[in-house]
């Protein structure tokens, strides 16, 4: 009995799960989801708005997108559509300088993204004029959500799982790359890019499973403040996902991947100027 004690001891000692916790309250995660969770929808939101009210393509707008993001479907994507202004409307009272400031706005939001990356590796804040990288990322990230959008209705089944998940990958692969100013090497980031990816999938099929009654139910009772309730916390779950999966791989990495090597303080990361 004692052996079997000091078995599950040394296993739990091993796995590290206690390590990974206190890294997590270090990091205030959930604090950090619900901040993530209000920038995306008062500065990324209309951003997206906008970028999809210009979509030469026209299927759906902004709605398409956010339902595609939840996984709903059905009476729940109709729901989401109806909350949502008609995409010429939107793009035809946007003016440039409103244009600019939403830019602006969604900068603030990947300023967000980096600082917390930049947290959970330990490293010091980057320079104002790194501000080209919030921008680069919040581009990329635009043409990330709008191919997964497009190739709904192109790619179906397994071929679009497989798809979804390499473009997730690298993406948030290169993503912490370049918001950390390549000072953390690529094989050190890609164990958090397949979590955040793996995570992502999850927070789906819950969203399919809780998210899409949900959103009816509270369209009757409440009406759109219930269904921006739901997408909030929909997006909280997001906020979770992206900085834990980036914590997980920071620990994965430090615990099991490559202990006490490179992942030490002087060799973890490699700084080089921006």
């Amino acid at each position: 009995m004692e052996q079997r004690r000091r078995g599950l001891r040394r296993a739990w000692e091993w796995l590290g799960v206690r390590t990974l916790l206190g890294r997590g309250r270090e990091l205030e995660l959930l604090h950090r989801a619900m901040g993530f969770a209000t920038l995306a929808l008062v500065t990324l939101a209309p951003l997206l708005i906008v970028v999809a009210a210009a979509d030469p393509l026209v299927r759906g707008g902004f709605a398409s997108w956010l339902a595609d993001g939840m996984g709903v479907s059905g009476q729940s994507a109709r729901v989401l559509t109806d909350i949502v202004s008609p995409p010429r409307k939107v793009i035809g009272t946007t003016s440039v300088w409103s244009g600019i400031l939403l830019a602006v706005f969604g900068v603030s939001f990947a300023g967000s993204v980096q600082n917390a990356y930049e947290r959970i590796w330990h490293l010091a804040p980057g320079p104002w004029h790194r501000v080209w990288r919030q921008l680069t990322w919040l581009v990329v990230l635009t043409a990330y959500l709008y191919q997964e959008v497009q190739t709904r209705s192109a790619v179906h089944g397994t071929q679009r799982i497989g798809l979804s998940a390499l473009s997730g990958v690298l993406f948030f692969w290169w993503g912490q790359r370049f918001l950390l100013g390549a000072q953390v090497r690529w094989r050190t980031l890609l164990p958090g890019a397949i979590a955040t990816v793996v995570g992502l999938g999850g927070l789906r099929a819950f969203s399919y499973l809780v998210f899409t009654p949900l959103i009816v139910t509270n369209a009757l009772s409440y009406g759109t403040v219930g269904i921006v309730l739901v997408v909030e916390s929909w997006l909280i779950g997001v906020g979770f996902v992206v900085y834990g999966g980036a914590l997980f791989g920071r620990w994965f990495c430090d615990h099991h991947w490559m202990p006490g090597s490179e992942n030490q303080p002087n060799h973890r990361v490699r700084r080089r100027p921006s």
